[in-house]
């Protein structure tokens, strides 16, 4: 039996996904926590964050790159911040970040606001969309965890808002499986490298090529 352009798709993905969990799984709590910090401080001095009134951001979990600090520092100085809550049917809705003690444990382990729930539209009107993901390509293209989610809330998102994933320095790729559902992201930070619009520029691809 021939396999179906999605099922291939998805053997890739899952291919995929394993080697990048596993290569996460060895990274030290030192290391996580470096890298949270060096992420912070490059969104942090990032201009379109400066001037975004509101954010959409995740609260990470497990070995995700650090987001807690993050959160709170732009909190406290005054963006407001939106964060996913996880819906029955997989989509998110959104609710207002008040500081720490304002979370409240939810689906899967994750922690979610406990503020009223504004709607899934909510992340339309966000000047800066802060996303997790497993890899991005050079062209952009997102490989997230698999269950869409955020392919449906970037969806939402207007064509000229920054949709900014946090990863590790070696997870910006020439490439990453790609089904019809999926959607990119603009740029990527990370630890060492800072902030990488993509599509990267040729000289970057090709470095990653010669890597």
């Amino acid at each position: 039996m021939h396999e179906t352009p999605s099922a291939a798709v998805d053997a890739e993905k899952t291919a995929l996904r394993n080697r990048l969990f596993t290569a996460r799984s060895h990274l030290s709590e030192s290391s996580l926590n470096v890298a949270g910090r060096s992420i912070r401080d490059s969104l942090l001095s990032l201009p379109e964050l400066g001037a975004a009134g509101t954010v959409a951001a995740y609260y990470s979990v497990g070995s995700e790159p650090p987001t807690r600090s993050l959160i709170y520092a732009l909190w406290k100085r005054g963006s407001y911040v939106v964060l996913p809550v996880l819906l029955p049917d997989g989509d998110l809705d959104w609710a207002s970040y008040e500081g720490p003690d304002s979370l409240v444990p939810g689906r899967f382990g994750l922690l979610e606001p406990g503020e009223a729930r504004r709607g899934v539209e909510t992340v339309s009107r966000a000047d800066v969309v802060l996303v997790p993901a497993l890899a991005v390509s050079v062209t952009g293209q997102r490989l997230g965890r698999g269950g869409g989610s955020y392919d449906r809330a970037l969806a939402r998102v207007g064509p000229q808002v920054p949709t900014i994933a946090l990863l590790y320095d070696d997870e910006l790729l020439p490439s990453v499986p790609v089904a019809a559902h999926d959607r990119p992201v603009r740029a990527v930070a990370r630890p060492s490298h800072g902030i990488t619009w993509v599509p990267a520029r040729l000289s970057l691809a090709v470095g990653l090529r010669e890597c």
